[in-house]
């Protein structure tokens, strides 16, 4: 298996979590970016690389994992994060900038990561405070 080039602390977080769904959608978002960076390096035409709806699919996993209510409510602002992230992601591909790829790729996956580690630590999208 190769490492993760574009969500490598959405991978470790989803691993270190046992959030098998996370982790398969991350795998899946990763090709995806691999090849819409390939397609822009090369100059071709990136939008058809599948990766909205791949990135759509790992959000969504992700609100499984830590829960809906918590991503709707004490989680907003990571999911604001990831949302700003990713429509970043989608006008640098449209727009066939690299450089904004690959800076919202990091703000993307960190975004993701920190939702993943801060349910961890509160146990799952569960309210419990800290001792």
């Amino acid at each position: 298996m190769r490492c993760p080039t574009f969500l490598p602390l959405t991978t470790e977080a989803a691993v270190h979590a046992g959030a098998h769904a996370v982790l398969h959608r991350a795998t899946e978002a990763d090709r995806a970016a691999d090849a819409c960076w390939s397609s822009l390096l090369a100059g071709a035409e990136a939008s058809r690389c599948g990766l909205d709806v791949r990135l759509r699919r790992l959000s969504e996993a992700t609100s499984d994992y830590v829960g809906t209510r918590w991503w709707f409510r004490e989680g907003s602002t990571y999911r604001r994060r990831v949302a700003r992230a990713q429509g970043f992601i989608e006008d640098a591909i449209t727009e066939g900038d690299g450089q904004e790829f690959a800076q919202s790729f990091m703000g993307y996956d960190h975004a993701l990561a920190s939702a993943l580690v801060c349910t961890g630590e509160r146990g799952r999208g569960k309210h419990r405070a800290r001792l």
